[in-house]
Order: C-alpha cells, then sequence, then structure tokens
C-alpha cells in the first residue's frame, strides 16, 4: 500500500461556511420590473396566486384529492403513530362503549323532563316512547360508574412487566369512553382518546390527555390503532359502533390475524340479548371454540381479574403483582 502524502495548506486559505445569506442575490429573487415589462408584474402575481404554484404540502385542494387519498391514509396512521411514540405509549386497554349512557345524575335529571313533557299530553307516542328510552338509560347508568372505576383502576397501574404504563385509550367521545377516560384521568394517568371527523361537529371528552386526542378521517386507521398497542378489549353496553369495533376484534382474533387477547363484555344480560351468541353455534355459523373468545363481566373488581387471569394463564402476566389490584375503592 503506497504511502499518503499529506498536504498542507497555508493558514487562511481554507474558506469558512458560508454564510445563511448571501452578500449578492440570485437571479430571480426579485420580479421582472415594470420598466423592462409593463405587464410583467402583473402577471408574476397571477402566477403566484395560481394552485398550481402552491407547494404541494400546503396545497389542501391537492392533498384532499381522490389522486392523493393513498398519501392522507398513511398521514392519519402516521400523525397518531408520532403521537403515541412521542408520549412513549406501549401498552393500551381499549374500552368502548354507548355515547348515549351518561352518568346517573344525567340520566336522571332526562327521564324527569321525559316525564315532565308526557305530562303535558300523556297520549302523544313519542313522548311515551321517550319516557320509555329514558328509564332503560337510567337503568344502564350505573355502567358509567363501573367504567369509571375500571379506568381508575387501570390508571393505577404503574408499569407493565415488559416495561411502560398501561394507558387507557377510547373513542374519546362521551359516555362509557367518557367515564373510562375520567377514571383514568383522575388516576394520573394517560387517557387517550381516537375522534373520527363526521358531518357534524362533535366535541371530545374532557378527561383526555393533551396531545393524545387524535382525529382520524378514516374509520379504517383508527380501527389499527385501537388494536395497535391493546392488551385487553372491554365492551360495555352500546350501539353500532361498539359492535362494529368488537366485531372487528372478534373475527380478527378469531381467524388469528392479530394474536389473541382478553375481550370482555360488561353486561351478561344486555349482550346476552343483543347477540344470540348460542344461536350462532346452533346455526353453524361460528365455531363452539369461537364462544370461547371472549368472557362476560358484571364489575370492574371481575375485569379486572379476568384480564389478570387471562395473561397468567398465557404465561405472561400483564403486570408483576395483578392482585394488588383487588378489590377496589367504589367511586
Amino acid at each position: 500500500m503506497k504511502n499518503r502524502r499529506t498536504i498542507t495548506l497555508p493558514t487562511g486559505t481554507v474558506p469558512g461556511p458560508a454564510p445563511k445569506i448571501r452578500d449578492v442575490p440570485l437571479p430571480g429573487q426579485s420580479p421582472k420590473a415594470a420598466r423592462e415589462d409593463n405587464d410583467a408584474p402583473a402577471r408574476v402575481a397571477k402566477i403566484l396566486s395560481s394552485e398550481g404554484y402552491l407547494q404541494a404540502d400546503e396545497d389542501v385542494a391537492f392533498l384532499r384529492s381522490d389522486n392523493m387519498r393513498g398519501v392522507r391514509l398513511q398521514l392519519d396512521f402516521m400523525k397518531a403513530e408520532h403521537g403515541l411514540e412521542a408520549h412513549d405509549v406501549k401498552h393500551t386497554i381499549v374500552v368502548f362503549g354507548s355515547t348515549r349512557i351518561p352518568e346517573p345524575i344525567a340520566a336522571r335529571t332526562r327521564l324527569e323532563k321525559a316525564r315532565s313533557r308526557l305530562v303535558t299530553d300523556p297520549e302523544d307516542p313519542e313522548l311515551v316512547r321517550e319516557v320509555k328510552i329514558a328509564e332503560r338509560v337510567l337503568l344502564r347508568a350505573p355502567y358509567y360508574t363501573i367504567a369509571r372505576e375500571f379506568g381508575a383502576a387501570v390508571g393505577s397501574i404503574k408499569e407493565a412487566r415488559d416495561g411502560g404504563q398501561i394507558a387507557m385509550m377510547t373513542g374519546g367521545g362521551p359516555g362509557m369512553m367518557e367515564a373510562a377516560n375520567r377514571g383514568a384521568f383522575n388516576a394520573g394517568a394517560k387517557s387517550i382518546g381516537l375522534n373520527i371527523t363526521l358531518p357534524n361537529e362533535q366535541f371530545p371528552n374532557p378527561y383526555l390527555t393533551p396531545g393524545l386526542c387524535f382525529r382520524f378521517h378514516y374509520f379504517a386507521l383508527r380501527k389499527m390503532h385501537f388494536l395497535s398497542r391493546a392488551r385487553a378489549l372491554v365492551a360495555f353496553p352500546g350501539g353500532y359502533g361498539t359492535l362494529d369495533e368488537l366485531f372487528e376484534t372478534l373475527t380478527l382474533v378469531q381467524t388469528r390475524k392479530i394474536a389473541p387477547l382478553p375481550i370482555i363484555l360488561v353486561g351478561r344480560e344486555f349482550w346476552s340479548r343483543a347477540i344470540d351468541f348460542p344461536f350462532l353455534v346452533e346455526e353453524g355459523v361460528i365455531d363452539p371454540e369461537d364462544e370461547d373468545l371472549f368472557c362476560f363481566a358484571e364489575t370492574a373488581d371481575e375485569i379486572l381479574k379476568i384480564i389478570a387471569d387471562w395473561y397468567a394463564q398465557a404465561g405472561q402476566p400483564l403486570i408483576d403483582s395483578p392482585e394488588d389490584l383487588l378489590p377496589l375503592t367504589p367511586i
């Protein structure tokens, strides 16, 4: 190997870094002057204001076009992913449930108002129906308290066995989701909400950690984030949205597209009437083993015990001392 020759340059011959601002402007830093072409300034202004001149990431109409749907899908996923990583969120417990079941005091107020309206016209079928629904909502209102207690319990878990706090994640709306977020928030834990853009404006519940409430355009990307860090799924009584997320998860576990995880349905009486799982088995459209993909629970204590037992049976305890979580202090 030949010896390298060392070259020593005289002091002062090596230029330093170029300054951020040039001493001599580049051509084009000033528009063509009117003295050279009287119409030039107006034509340049028109070019600058045209859609084509907008930088791509600043052109909202372009980004919202059909051709850019793939880019929007990526952005929808990556913004939340970036935020969750920035907050070091590694594990979540996901809670779904009706947005229409408020805390008991609000449900009671709704029923009182419905009854007072019915007094003015006792024969009105719509008012009669309104009272019956308000009575049913009040009957389900204790689930708000259970969801809040469960959220507080999750928020009290300081660290999962393999590192990282377990955060509460919901759809970020009112009702059951608000209750779970509220419990975690009051426990001083991270509280995450995944909102979805709808035609009518909606507001996130007030118990979400700033920076951890994300708004999605696509339901599909929102679903991915619900499950990508999920260590358990807890479904309280709910409607179309809750059923959608529940069956999505059951299908993914049934087909083993995702690793199995605890799936807990809170309120056996509600769920047994809403979905006749034994009938699906009898009809041969699901297998008997598919009924074992979920459990029923009635209290926050039961939900926690199911999750702890599930992971213990899997040989991978979620936390070091699950027994420390029980019993809970009622809210």
